[in-house]
């Protein structure tokens, strides 16, 4: 693998919880890129250092600058996105690529092509085409997000792709489980909120960016396969209900004004009473313990603060 030194440094940062699974194709689709200058970023938040020690492993045999983190206690993705992200800014960095280490991407220019529409006016994001892994089903190309629901939407969701959906368009959200950022976003908006743990980080984080009046570009010309919710047990896990729920209300309460805020939570609440026989004993218990916590954060967070990041140590909360 030989990279360009002569291009802008890209800091690559992947957060690794039970990832041991994935890291083959990651570093596969790493060692792949053309037209590039990579230095990657593994933050692990992993019980063992299995994950670090094979991460090492793989990054010597792709040839890539590797730099990884072993925090040995699960500090959340968004307390892991910052610490890659911090990293990266210190080395000088150019931009800082927001990769899940659950993603696969073959083809050779995947990150140029979102470098190479990066920096352009106040286009300062790009994000490429999402598809469900293993098969030609869109799972994003592009999105918005609700006030009145404190939902986001995937374009495409689903459908099959045609080419439908090949056109360059700014677009209001983006998951950043692969979303190019140059430098100076982190100066306007800084960095991910800790308190969300994991989910609805990026939906924070893409919010303060629209406010800021950062435009993200989709572009469909760069491709990658997402293995959905492969370390989080899936949609309807414990796990991912509790932060889901928790961290819906939290949003609402931070980032949206007082009706807005009204409407998306009692549609959160109603929505999830809806879907609470379907759950399991478990998840109905995680969803209880969601609400209640949501609110919580909700009330802390200061209506006359400006909405913008919060830092603070990360703390995982019981299932």
């Amino acid at each position: 693998m030989t990279f360009d030194r002569s291009r802008p440094l890209i800091g690559v940062v992947t957060v690794l919880y039970r990832s041991d699974d994935v890291l083959d194709d990651f570093f596969a689709s790493l060692g792949l890129q053309q037209d590039v200058n990579l230095k990657l970023y593994v933050i692990d938040n992993s019980a063992t250092d299995s994950g670090s020690v094979l991460a090492r492993k793989l990054a010597d045999q792709v040839g890539i600058d590797t730099r990884v983190i072993f925090n040995n206690a699960n500090l959340g993705v968004a307390r892991g996105n910052n610490q890659g992200i911090e990293l990266a800014l210190a080395d000088g960095c150019e931009y800082v690529l927001l990769a899940n280490n659950d993603v696969e991407f073959r083809g050779v220019r995947t990150i140029a092509e979102l470098v190479d529409r990066n920096g352009k006016g106040d286009i300062l994001a790009t994000c490429p085409k999402i598809f469900y892994h293993g098969t030609k089903r869109i799972w994003c190309a592009g999105g918005g997000i609700s006030k009145m629901k404190a939902v986001v939407k995937h374009v495409g969701d689903g459908v099959e792709d045609r080419g439908q959906f090949n056109q360059e368009i700014v677009t209001e959200y983006a998951p950043t489980c692969f979303t190019l950022l140059h430098k100076s976003v982190f100066s306007r908006v800084g960095v991910m909120d800790e308190q969300y743990f994991v989910y609805y980080d990026d939906v924070d984080f893409v919010w303060r960016m629209n406010k800021a009046g950062i435009r993200l570009l989709y572009v469909p010309s760069s491709e990658v396969a997402h293995k959905v919710s492969f370390s989080t047990g899936g949609g309807e896990s414990p796990f991912t209900l509790f932060y889901v729920t928790r961290n819906r209300i939290y949003f609402s309460r931070k980032s949206l004004g007082r009706f807005s805020s009204a409407v998306a939570i009692g549609y959160s609440l109603l929505a999830m009473l809806y879907k609470y026989p379907r759950f399991t004993v478990a998840g109905r218990k995680s969803v209880l313990r969601g609400i209640a916590s949501g609110f919580r954060l909700g009330l802390a967070v200061s209506r006359t603060a400006p909405s913008g990041y919060m830092k603070s140590p990360a703390r995982k909360e019981g299932i």
